[in-house]
């Protein structure tokens, strides 16, 4: 008989006792015999075949110590059992096994700073899960792990206890307890050998900060290392671009109080002295394009050395070179530093390497997105010559899609063909689908019901598909839409809408709904270039008016003259082009819109113009400011008035602020706004970071200043009727939408006017 292995991982004494006993002497030793039969005892729930599968040997061969050794190491290995042993009677081998407890549950007890689910999975994939063995050295690693996650999180007081309750059938029941505490806060921050710059100056760019109004949402009182070492490259960076060549942070001491609960940070740094750039020198192989590659340096004599500014050029540099196909080029900066006299001259040497071709992309991580969707994108295309810029432009196409976490493109050379490389596409898939029925509440529209289901990504085609459903006050919608984004192959898309609309406007003295309108449109988007879409579309609908108590005089009217049912084919024709850095949140960059709506037939002939041009601008002290100018202007046309339902609304949030929703233009005599044909507004913002959220975007507030009013089809716009109105506000991208809160005052105001100084809604763009 054989000793056995000890369970693994092998502790000392166990390790100590398994190799003492295979260094016994040769007495002990079986003599080699060929088997006649294998038998296994002990095994509970695992089957058979896999220990049989194990085992070195079969019936028939010659059993020897070595075959038996081979096989005690093959069934640990297997980590299925926490003890083997084989015992010899005869021609007879009988593998004996101990298995190991299966876990049977995995439960958390005081977990409040994580989410649940994330941990369980976590834990699965290191080997710790419901059903799996039961290895009391993963459990230790995971409880380590575990209170490893906790300090990234400043919870320093934090304790893991686990628990192993053993039940029936060799199970067990694993429980972590968490006391978690309070987090530590940090109290303090100093900045010492800072002499050129105001201390506070400095810290203000940190993320990192102490306790604050706003520190409870933005956690930028908690000590993170990650965050410390990007703060301490912010500061490096500022000094750099301000000619500190020579700027060290010397050392970084982090103290923590007795308790746990204060945290000290003391930065140490060596300023040294600040240079001029007296030359920019180009040295190397610039393909005979050195004009072209000195027109990308940013970097100017007489001004102080601008790290930003040479890393920006060196970047340029590379993008050049990788526009003519050279993906591998090495830019060198070598600066020769005069400490007398302060000065610094400067020399890019670039090495081009050698030019390639892209042989093949590859798409890599997608588990439900077909690689149609992604290749589709990708301006880059193989067997054609490496281009940068190509291949940016591709991998921010695709991560505009909004099918993916995360999306890189990787470079790889292909063995024996310097002349070649490959594209690796990786991209890390998210859900696309969602299923949201909620309620809303706005002071314009009170209390409303919303129900949204769509797939962005139906089936992983990278075609959409909703249906959403709204029951606001003044506005009740059924739409059913599809969007194929690439109905051909140039990229033209095409979208499909089925609606059914009923509204009224309003103030109107009754709660019926006295406009119904049902119909379908269909719409086609060609892109011209990566910033810019011209939509085309066509659609068919039937407004009724109806005939409920306190429906306007002017629908009224409007149904006498031209029958309660109005029927149109609108032909729609527009043009956008979005250059923001952000959608939800834009800092710089520029919008424009144009849109046009005419009926080309049916017995309501009309035309409805849209034009809308929005700007962003980054400031210093982490301030932007954003315009946004709009003109809405309608015309009946065939002899008919301009279809009061085809009106624009003007007053609230997203026109004039401080004037109430739709309040302002036309008043019918029964009281209700009725809009107008013709619509301006100019609205301007000042953002501001919000004291404590660090570089958070999410969370900002703004000063504002609005003017603009609504017209009657025939009625001239004039400078003197103009509203305006100006406050301060705050915006916050919410987890159920774009919030904003505004509360201003008028500026210009006529005595009729209804004003509503705070105001609130959630989506509200502008």
């Amino acid at each position: 008989m054989l000793p056995a292995f000890p369970s693994a991982p092998l502790r000392p004494v166990a390790a100590l006792v398994a190799a003492a006993a295979f260094m016994l002497p040769a007495a002990h030793a079986v003599t080699p015999f060929i088997l006649k039969d294998i038998r296994i005892e002990g095994i509970q729930r695992t089957d058979p075949g896999t220990v049989f599968a194990a085992l070195p040997f079969r019936i028939g061969d010659t059993y020897n110590d070595e075959k038996g050794a081979a096989a005690l190491r093959a069934l640990f290995a297997t980590g299925l059992f926490k003890d083997v042993r084989i015992e010899v009677e005869g021609q007879v081998a009988t593998v004996i096994v101990e298995e190991r407890a299966i876990i049977a549950s995995i439960t958390f007890a005081g977990l409040k700073e994580f989410d649940k689910d994330p941990l369980v999975k976590s834990l699965k994939d290191a080997g710790i899960g419901e059903g799996l063995p039961f290895d009391r050295a993963l459990i230790d690693r995971a409880e380590q792990e575990i209170k490893r996650q906790y300090l990234s999180r400043s919870l320093y007081g934090a304790e893991v206890v686990t628990t192993v309750t053993p039940i029936e059938r060799n199970r067990v029941n694993v429980t972590f307890t968490m006391t978690e505490g309070d987090a530590a806060k940090i109290k303090d921050i100093r900045i010492v050998g800072a002499k050129a710059f105001d201390e506070q100056a400095l810290l203000s760019l940190f993320d990192l900060t102490t306790g604050g109004w706003f520190t409870w949402y933005s956690k930028s009182d908690r000590y993170s290392r990650t965050k410390l070492n990007a703060d301490l490259e912010t500061l490096r960076a500022y000094y750099l671009n301000r000619g500190y060549l020579e700027f060290a942070v010397e050392s970084t001491q982090v103290t923590i109080s007795p308790d746990k609960q204060q945290i000290t940070i003391t930065i140490s740094v060596r300023e040294g002295q600040p240079y001029t750039v007296t030359s920019v020198k180009l040295e190397g192989d610039y393909l005979g394009k050195e004009d072209e590659f000195k027109s990308l340096v940013l970097v100017r004599p007489g001004e102080p050395y601008n790290g930003d500014a040479v890393a920006e050029t060196v970047k340029r540099f590379n993008e050049r070179f990788g526009l003519y196909g050279y993906a591998f080029s090495r830019v060198e900066q070598r600066p020769q530093v005069d400490r007398a006299s302060g000065q610094v001259a400067l020399t890019l040497a670039a090495e081009p390497q050698r030019r390639v071709y892209v042989r093949r992309i590859d798409v890599g991580g997608n588990t439900r997105t077909r690689d149609e969707v992604v290749r589709r994108e990708f301006r880059q295309l193989e067997s054609s010559w490496y281009d940068g810029g190509r291949i940016k432009i591709s991998r921010d196409r695709v991560e505009r899609l909004g099918y993916f976490k995360d999306v890189s493109v990787d470079t790889s050379e292909v063995p024996g063909a310097p002349d070649q490389v490959d594209l690796v596409v990786k991209v890390e898939e998210k859900p696309t689908g969602s299923l949201m029925i909620g309620a809303g509440y706005s002071n314009a529209e009170k209390f409303s019901l919303t129900g949204q289901i769509r797939q962005d990504n139906v089936f992983g085609s990278g075609n959409y598909l909703g249906l959403e459903i709204n029951t606001a006050k003044s506005y009740r919608t059924l739409v059913l839409s599809s969007v194929d984004p690439y109905f051909t192959v140039d990229g033209i898309s095409r979208a499909f809408d089925i609606y059914y609309r009923t509204s009224r406007p309003l103030n109107s003295l009754g709660d019926s709904y006295d406009l119904a309108t049902p119909g379908l449109s269909v719409r086609f988007g060609v892109p011209f270039s990566e910033l810019d879409m011209v939509f085309v579309g066509i659609g068919a609908e039937q407004t009724r008016i109806g005939t409920s108590q306190g429906i306007p005089l002017s629908y009224l009217n409007y149904r006498a003259q031209y029958g309660a049912n109005s029927y149109s084919i609108p032909l729609t024709l527009g043009w956008q082009r979005d250059g923001r850095n952000s959608v939800l949140v834009p800092t710089d960059g520029r919008y424009q819109r144009v849109n046009f709506e005419w009926s080309i037939a049916g017995d309501v002939r009309y035309l409805r113009s849209n034009l809308q041009y929005q700007e962003y601008w980054q400031l210093p002290a982490k301030m932007s400011i954003g315009v946004n100018t709009e003109f809405g202007y309608g015309k009946g046309l065939g002899g008919r008035a301009f279809p009061v339902f085809k009106n624009f609304y003007g007053g609230g949030l997203g026109t004039v602020r401080v004037f109430e929703q739709g309040s302002l233009g036309v008043v019918d005599p029964t009281g209700a706004y009725i809009g107008g044909a013709k619509r301006f507004n100019l609205n301007s913002e000042l953002y501001f970071p919000v004291p404590g959220t660090g570089n958070d975007k999410s969370l900002r507030v703004f000063a504002f200043a609005d003017t603009g009013n609504v017209w009657r089809d025939g009625e001239t716009m004039t400078w003197d009727s103009l509203r305006a109105s100006a406050g301060v506000g705050l915006s916050w991208i919410s987890p159920v939408g774009p919030l904003k809160l505004s509360y201003g005052s008028p500026l210009r105001v006529q005595r009729n006017d209804r004003i509503q100084k705070f105001q609130f809604q959630i989506g509200t763009a502008f």
